[in-house]
């Protein structure tokens, strides 16, 4: 599904359609000599991760942010190219900025990002929508094209990189809860999964310095922060190597480095990729009590035929026996995944195997998408997108069906259970209630307490349930220690 925000979202759920709170310093009208930035991100968690480094890099010549974009100088929509749809709304958010820019003629509007670096020129030659046009690996080049684009001229720059990690930018946190915050690990990705623009996106595959990345975690944790997740499209293949030492550090390491960062710093990670997770990783997971117990390991289809196809280097045999291992070596531990409906030549057989591997691998959630064609990526070269649009649809409400009820039983194990939450902030629904997850991933909202406040850690008792929220009561009073 299409996650959108104004800025950068807090939940690891992506959502459609809605569009998350904000928090910035006062917004008042246009002021003669101070520089306002609005900026927009779609897709994966990965996007709003790069917001918070442009963010970063506009402070540095003296734009600081706003929610408003009628007073914003500069506006930018930082933007994703996995599905169809994603492209569709940010050009009907294009033609609204259009607009901005009618009552506000100085108004720069760019581009950045994934749909940024796919059709380059077009936004800036045909449709005439946008000022600058900026790919996932030239975010440093922002300075120049904004100046240039306050002096009339167009910029682009898509260029991809096979270094750029922006392990020496410190991000600024957008839409911070003070509480959860992303750290990138590693940047673009060598899988070339059939259906997937990324790799053409994104650029090859390069790890960050574990050094640095242990620095900004420890940064976050003094600044008050209590979770961090470490981000990544394939982080199980994070490897980085120090040239002149020859140390080493693989995935799982990297993970113990940052647990050890402080034993009341949680600690998640996305996205694992099927091929790469190994039981070091998992063992190392289970050796450490703030290493969060849930994985987000992306299936796409249960049968091996659609899997080979889709170039996933896995067959569902390989898949379960990975499920097997999680379940073997943290017991507890919430799996979740990502399923496409409706890739080329996909049978009704196929679509069945589908189904029963969510029922056997007894997903917490999943994200479920019907296949949507991609061009340039080599299913849209060699394979016939042959499947109809309605049968797509109703092989994904299946999916989602068959997931809800699998959510439901997950969520209702749950009931009676005692579980260590970390207050994120308040209820969406009500300033009388918090919200925080356990370390299953799993959203918790109950009644406040005082002594009790965002960043803090308590055990709630789940007294309801449904299918995606567990609703509980504060266990122990008192705050306890991670």
């Amino acid at each position: 599904m299409l996650k959108k925000s104004k800025s950068r979202g807090l939940s690891d759920h992506q959502i459609d359609g809605e569009r998350q709170g904000e928090v910035y310093a006062s917004d008042m009208e246009r002021v003669e000599g101070k520089k306002r930035f609005y900026i927009e991100s779609y897709g994966c968690q990965m996007n709003f991760s790069d917001s918070e480094i442009v963010a970063s890099i506009l402070h540095e010549i003296g734009y600081s942010s706003t929610g408003n974009m009628d007073i914003a100088d500069l506006i930018l929509i930082n933007t994703c190219s996995i599905r169809e749809k994603a492209e569709e709304t940010v050009r009907q958010r294009l033609r609204e900025f259009d607009k901005i820019k009618l009552k506000h003629p100085g108004t720069i509007i760019g581009v950045l990002g994934c749909m940024a670096e796919r059709l380059k020129k077009k936004f800036l030659e045909e449709e005439k929508l946008v000022d600058i046009v900026v790919g996932p690996d030239a975010y440093r080049d922002l300075p120049k094209l904004v100046a240039e684009a306050d002096d009339g001229e167009k910029g682009i720059n898509v260029i991809l990189s096979r270094e750029e990690t922006y392990a020496d930018i410190s991000p600024i946190r957008l839409n911070s809860n003070g509480v959860t915050a992303f750290i990138s690990i590693m940047r673009g990705c060598d899988n070339m999964c059939s259906f997937c623009v990324v790799p053409f996106t994104r650029g090859r595959e390069r790890s960050r310095d574990a050094y640095s990345i242990v620095a900004e975690a420890t940064d976050l944790f003094d600044r008050g922060y209590r979770e961090v997740t470490l981000l990544g499209q394939n982080v199980d293949s994070y490897h980085w190597s120090h040239e002149e030492s020859g140390e080493s550090v693989n995935f799982a390491e990297l993970l113990e480095r940052v647990a050890l960062v402080d034993p009341q710093l949680r600690v998640r990670f996305s996205t694992s990729h099927p091929k790469d997770i190994t039981d070091q990783v998992l063992h190392t997971m289970a050796a450490y009590e703030n290493i969060c117990k849930y994985i987000h390991l992306p299936v796409q289809s249960g049968n091996s035929r659609i899997l080979k196809k889709m170039n996933r280097t896995y067959d569902r045999e390989w898949y379960m026996e990975r499920v097997e291992s999680i379940y073997r070596i943290l017991p507890d531990c919430a799996i979740s995944s990502d399923m496409i409906a409706g890739f080329c030549s996909e049978t009704e057989e196929e679509h069945q195997d589908s189904l029963s591997i969510i029922e056997w691998s007894k997903y917490s959630m999943s994200y479920m998408f019907f296949y949507s064609e991609r061009p340039g990526t080599l299913a849209a070269r060699k394979y016939e997108d042959d499947i109809p649009l309605e049968t797509k649809k109703r092989r994904l409400a299946e999916i989602i069906r068959i997931q809800q009820q699998v959510s439901y039983q997950h969520n209702k194990a749950d009931l009676g259970k005692v579980f260590k939450v970390l207050i994120e902030g308040d209820s969406k629904k009500s300033a009388q209630h918090f919200k925080g997850r356990n370390s299953q991933n799993k959203m918790l909202v109950f009644p406040k307490l005082p002594g009790l406040s965002a960043g803090d850690y308590c055990h709630v008792k789940v007294t309801d349930f449904n299918s995606v929220t567990l609703i509980g009561e504060v266990f122990v009073q008192e705050k306890i220690h991670a």
